[in-house]
């Protein structure tokens, strides 16, 4: 068989996999979480119809431009993260390479530190050079964030210091309040200003057991996302001092980013903010109950290697290792599903070594319900189904 033909076959096989993973979500009565984005335009419209009169007034007039609604949004981010300003993105990739292209304006340096793992070098296509003329340069490569003395030794000047909190790549890692304080001042030290890629900053607060102001309060700007933690229909926010918002939205009309009307987008971020923001401190302590039965279970199922990661979640989302394929760990997982109604692997899984796969596995509102004895059992029976694969 050729190699486009093994190639084609292969991409049938992951499609197919994913069909029935999803279609399994569905019809899933035990699942870890239910992200909105998983449902039906129906259902994502019942929602919005449900939550938005309890949001916003519904007889003011809808937003033209990013007023009225979207300034709301803009004002209730800033007092959140304690800013002086906020400014809404249509997305996360142009909110980031608009505050660092800005600041690189201010400090008449293009080069932006970050991590090898950042969100910008590993899904934006290079958009930061390609697009913005910023010029990334890593300061380490390692599974966690940069260190203070990484920071201060960097052999290379850089303008700004991004910081990915949580480090999505890595396992969802956060470092502890002394590190990354410590991380901050070493930055500054350079004369270089800080940016927070905060696309799930909303769930840092247990870690760091410290309020959202006084995270944010940190960085010299902040980026915060409105549907990866609360369940919005998309749309980010940029926050900082009112001289570097005020600029960023100049540059957001240039880059396209100022929609004509983003109502419902908006809308749905208002939701989050009421709905979700509250619920994730819940959600994070839960994670932990859910992370230490998986990490029971499978010792007890006899599984040779299995990693949990972190040991002990810093926010609601964390990765789960095993000894191994993609293929067979994502068919016994839909299996399970399609038989008994449980999903525990909801998302799926990538090739992390030899003989090594992981996954992600999030925890929100429907995964309260799950005890630790629910895991277990999850996890015995998911290995039952796994050894079955292996022998087939």
């Amino acid at each position: 068989m050729s190699d486009t033909v093994e190639q084609g076959t292969q991409k049938s096989a992951q499609e197919r996999i994913r069909e029935r993973r999803s279609a399994a979500f569905r019809e899933a009565g035990h699942v870890l979480s239910r992200g909105g984005f998983r449902g039906t335009l129906r259902e994502r419209l019942a929602l919005l119809h449900e939550t938005a009169p309890q949001v916003y007034d519904l007889d003011e007039p809808a937003d033209i431009y990013g007023n009225r609604i979207v300034e709301h949004l803009e004002e209730r981010v800033a007092a959140l993260l304690g800013t002086e300003a906020a400014a809404f993105f249509p997305t996360g990739t142009m909110a980031q390479q608009v505050a660092l292209r800005c600041w690189a304006g201010r400090t008449g340096d293009p080069r932006v530190a970050l991590h090898a793992l950042a969100h910008p070098e590993v899904h934006e296509q290079h958009a930061f050079s390609l697009v913005s003329g910023l010029r990334p340069v890593r300061v380490t490569s390692e599974p966690r964030l940069p260190t203070a003395d990484e920071v201060r030794d960097f052999p290379e000047p850089f303008g700004a210091l991004m910081l990915e909190l949580p480090l999505r790549d890595a396992g969802f890692v956060l470092p502890s309040w002394e590190e990354l304080t410590e991380l901050v001042e070493a930055a500054r030290e350079r004369d270089a200003v800080v940016h927070f890629d905060g696309a799930r900053l909303w769930e840092s607060t247990v870690h760091f057991d410290r309020p959202l102001e006084e995270i944010a309060a940190l960085a010299d700007s902040v980026y915060v996302s409105f549907y990866k933690s609360l369940d919005a229909f998309g749309g980010a926010a940029l926050a900082g001092p009112r001289t570097l918002v005020e600029e960023a939205k100049v540059w957001r009309h240039r880059y396209g980013g100022m929609v004509f009307q983003q109502f419902p987008t908006v809308l749905s971020a208002l939701a989050g903010l009421d709905r979700e923001l509250p619920r994730l401190p819940d959600y994070v302590r839960h994670a932990r109950v859910v992370a230490a039965a998986l990490r029971e279970g499978f010792a007890e199922a006899g599984v040779p290697w299995a990693r949990v990661h972190p040991e002990v979640p810093h926010t609601h989302e964390f990765q789960v290792w095993l000894p191994y394929g993609p293929d067979v760990l994502a068919e016994a997982a839909v299996l399970q599903a399609e038989e008994t109604g449980t999903l525990l692997f909801a998302t799926g899984w990538e090739h992390g070594g030899p003989g090594l796969s992981f996954t992600e596995v999030v925890v929100r509102a429907a995964g309260l319900e799950w005890t630790s004895a629910d895991v277990k059992a999850a996890v015995a029976d998911f290995v039952a189904r796994l050894a079955g694969e292996v022998g087939a």
